[in-house]
């Protein structure tokens, strides 16, 4: 039988298989107004497809908890019950098709107020319906970035209470995983790492102070998520900074703190959060990272990164190195990645009545 085809369980939710789709920003919502965040045919679309494909998690891509929190104009948002309407909207298709249902939870900081990445990614002004980032210390992502606004304690207190009540719009629209984005460069991580945590207070200088934010909204988001539901949380395994940044051994101390903060899963990426890294990029770069959290922690984990064939990505589960991988780039190519990958290895996927006489 096939590891990847296996069903996994995490808390109440058993997850048809192990091939799940990571969250991808579309850039596709309106910046302002009413419809401000709010998922649109677009996303119901792209969304759909990869359910009827068989994936078995899609995970919606970052979704911020408040209008300060997107990384450019464009991005959805679960700020507020127009955006829960629209959300429930595309889950009840979702579901109406097997799916199991995941959003990840973003605050981007300094890395907010972004332009499209098809109109080269750089930072936006007011005047093209941006606004002034925050972050955990005065220091820009990189030059001609904006430098973000210190966050004050009252205002990380405050994110954390967005955060929750993000969780809170979120199992109300129909989600059945909350995932909590630490990575990537976005705030959760910007907090974590050195290289962009410069404070002198409660959130800053130790291992423990810099994962105190992340342990927060944890916390909140556990809280505000039914409990019979997982938590998952997406990290940067490293920096990939020589010294002076987020590392491995961190990751790898976090993870098992977490699993005490009832998180469920870590899913395992890298990088993001320093300029101009060089990354040995090739397929499968990032499994090792998952495969040590796995290791060495109670963690369960997904793996990511490169991830484009049914053999690899079935060595990888079979062979232990994560419980799940989670495809993004690959689903874009292919919708129908699940139902290949199942033919390839022997399984299978439910194929909808209406696509029955093509099997």
């Amino acid at each position: 039988m096939s590891a990847l085809f296996a069903p996994y369980t995490l808390r109440s939710l058993t997850l048809p298989n192990r091939v799940w789709m990571a969250p991808m920003c579309q850039y596709s919502a309106e910046a302002t107004g009413p419809a401000a965040g709010v998922p649109q045919d677009w996303h119901f679309a792209h969304l759909g497809a990869r359910a009827v494909g068989g994936t078995g998690l899609i995970i919606t891509e970052a979704t911020a908890v408040s209008p300060e929190g997107r990384i450019s104009p464009l991005d959805l948002g679960i700020w507020n019950d127009t955006q829960v309407e629209a959300f429930s909207r595309i889950n009840r298709f979702l579901a109406s098709q097997g799916t199991p249902r995941g959003i990840q939870l973003a605050h981007a900081g300094r890395k907010s107020s972004t332009d499209k990445p098809w109109n080269g990614g750089g930072p936006v002004g007011p005047e093209n319906d941006g606004w002034q980032p925050v972050a955990p210390s005065a220091v820009p992502f990189a030059e001609g970035h904006l430098v973000p606004t210190e966050l004050t304690v009252d205002q990380i207190r405050e994110i954390v209470g967005q955060f929750g009540a993000a969780a809170t719009r979120a199992a109300a629209a129909g989600f059945q995983v909350a995932e909590i984005h630490g990575a990537h460069g976005y705030l959760i991580h910007q907090f974590l790492s050195p290289h962009s945590n410069h404070r002198t207070d409660a959130y800053g200088g130790s291992f423990e102070n810099r994962i105190r934010f992340a342990v927060e909204v944890v916390d909140a988001v556990r809280a505000a998520f039914p409990a019979d539901l997982p938590v998952f949380f997406r990290v940067s395994a490293t920096d990939w900074l020589d010294e002076g940044g987020w590392t491995a051994d961190d990751s790898v101390r976090l993870a098992d703190l977490l699993v005490d903060h009832g998180v469920d899963l870590f899913d395992v990426s890298s990088g993001g959060n320093a300029a101009g890294v060089r990354i040995p990029l090739k397929p499968g770069y990032q499994v090792p990272f998952a495969a040590r959290i796995k290791a060495e922690t109670r963690m369960p984990v997904a793996a990511v990164g490169l991830i484009t064939e049914s053999d690899q990505a079935e060595k990888i589960v079979a062979n232990g190195e994560a419980d799940a991988v989670l495809l993004a780039r690959e689903l874009l190519r292919d919708p129908n990645f699940a139902r290949r990958a199942a033919a390839d290895l022997g399984a299978s996927v439910p194929t909808p009545s209406q696509y029955l006489r093509a099997f």
